[in-house]
């Protein structure tokens, strides 16, 4: 294939949208790693917080299922997590083989924290769309993840 060929064929392959979406996920993500590496988390102990805060108390294992987190992980990310007193493992009170994991006050107060970030990153991320443009895109992206 000759080279002006290939420089096409990237360009192709950059204009679509599943390359585009990628792209913006990409960026989205690592303004909202930054931002929340504020509070010392990384984007998975933030997920794990948010579940726990949303569904707990809750089984580790339920966690797993939950988040789609390797069982293995999901213990360092709630070791973590409780090291910094931002949750808290107990023996779960219907079935005592298992851990119920809750989150403390602290965690609340991490996780208020962290949205507030989280929504800076983000409007970081759309300040290049006027408000109008930037709800329009969240409306196109909520109907294509839906579909």
């Amino acid at each position: 294939m000759p080279p002006t060929e290939r420089l096409r064929a990237l360009a192709h392959i950059q204009s679509q949208p599943s390359w585009l979406a990628g792209r913006v996920a990409e960026r989205g993500r690592s303004l909202v790693a930054e931002a929340i590496a504020e509070e010392g988390l990384k984007l998975p102990h933030h997920a794990v917080l948010a579940a726990v805060s949303e569904y707990g108390p809750v089984a580790q294992a339920d966690l797993v299922r939950r988040l789609g987190f390797d069982a293995k992980d999901m213990v360092l990310l709630l070791d973590h997590l409780e090291e910094a007193g931002l949750a808290l493992r107990a023996p779960d009170p219907l079935d005592r083989r298992k851990n119920a994991v809750t989150v403390t006050p602290a965690g609340v107060r991490t996780l208020d924290r962290c949205a507030e970030l989280a929504e800076r990153a983000n409007a970081e991320l759309l300040a290049p769309l006027s408000a109008a443009e930037g709800q329009q895109l969240m409306e196109l992206l909520t109907r294509v993840y839906d579909a």
